[in-house]
């Protein structure tokens, strides 16, 4: 079957990965509160890069990190990956807790 016009329609590539991801803290469990609670991390970047720098924001090295409020992930995992996996509306939602919250 073609398209209007005789042409065959082209198929879409898929949207290319981003170069950046967009993070949103979001502090459970009695955590400290970031003023700022959104930052961009290249998506190469490991996960432990994006759990060392929440813990030097919140000034505590008890922090549990959780994506979606389901699980921890693996500090060696890319961001990139964690974003394409279960990134939500744009965004990689990362909960953290100063004590086991969920999982």
């Amino acid at each position: 079957m073609s398209a209007v016009g005789g042409a065959a329609a082209a198929p879409q590539s898929p949207s290319p990965a981003p170069s950046k991801v967009k993070v949103q803290f979001v502090s459970t469990g009695g955590a400290p509160v970031l003023i700022q609670s959104e930052f961009k991390i290249d998506a190469t970047e490991k996960f432990a890069k994006v759990l060392k720098f929440l813990r030097r924001q919140v000034q505590q090295d008890n922090v549990f990190p959780f994506i979606n409020q389901a699980f921890i992930p693996s500090q060696d995992e890319p961001v990139g990956d964690l974003y394409k996996n279960f990134g939500v509306h744009g965004k990689l939602i990362v909960n953290y807790a100063p004590t086991l919250a969920w999982g």
